[in-house]
């Protein structure tokens, strides 16, 4: 079953809108900007506390909790799923590896290859900072794949696959081969002048944690992105990439660390 974005989205606020919802899980369109869950330095305004809010007041279907299934950064807008039971949380992070997520990615360069497989140990130091390394004692393996769908003015939009769905992937993966995406100015260039980092959550496929029915939600891409590259083909899907996890190689991914 496949579902896109209706016209009609319900906003909760800050943005923030539900795409689709039911009795076991909650889908939504999260704008960049707002954490997807609480920190120790912010706690409220946050989309996980706005949607537990939302379904509290009577505004949902009867549930009065929301559990986590996954995230996404601040600064990445688009698809993100949440669960209204605990049951339905355990369900879906069981069959998390069978989930298909796919991004967009404003990068600075223009990208030698048309697709390719990026893989490498992801680790994280004391400063909380995400760095590849090829020492597998060290880090998580990690691979992510990149299609380029468009090139512009010295950028790069790509369509990405996350193999794997580690913290910080996509943003250390395309920045450790030249490639920092727009925005990041945390693993890029000090791009200060961007209103935000040019990173979207556009598709993900998933099994229904009761009904195990096929879904698939789709973001509307930002005008931001629009605004970098020109306009973005909803119809033009590049060739499904491997989704077989590739070893890692010291030569083409060297370790970057800190």
């Amino acid at each position: 079953m496949r579902r896109r974005s209706p016209s009609n989205i319900r906003f909760v606020s800050k943005g923030l809108g539900i795409l689709y919802e039911d009795k076991d899980i909650l889908v939504v369109d999260k704008p960049a900007g707002l954490l997807a869950v609480a920190t120790e330095r912010e706690k409220s305004r946050t989309a996980h506390s706005l949607l537990t809010d939302y379904i509290s007041t009577g505004c949902g279907r009867g549930r009065k909790h929301l559990f986590v299934v996954h995230r996404l950064d601040r600064d990445t807008s688009g698809v993100l799923i949440f669960a209204k039971s605990e049951e339905a949380m355990l369900r879906l992070k069981a069959r998390w590896k069978e989930t298909e997520k796919k991004y967009l990615a404003v990068v600075h360069g223009t990208c030698e290859k048309s697709s390719d497989t990026i893989t490498t140990f992801l680790a994280e130091d004391k400063q909380y900072n995400v760095y590849s390394t090829s020492d597998s004692t060290k880090g998580r393996l990690s691979s992510t794949v990149y299609t380029v769908l468009k090139k512009i003015k010295g950028l790069s939009l790509l369509e990405v696959t996350l193999l794997t769905g580690r913290k910080n992937q996509i943003r250390v993966h395309l920045a450790g081969i030249g490639h920092p995406i727009v925005g990041d100015t945390k693993y890029g260039k000090e791009d200060r002048a961007q209103p935000r980092m040019a990173l979207h959550a556009r598709r993900i496929s998933f099994n229904h944690p009761v009904s195990n029915k096929r879904l698939t939600f789709e973001a509307e891409v930002p005008e931001f992105f629009a605004m970098l590259v020109g306009r973005i083909d909803h119809q033009s899907e590049p060739a499904a990439p491997s989704t077989k996890l590739a070893k890692p190689s010291r030569t083409r991914f060297p370790p970057s660390e800190p």
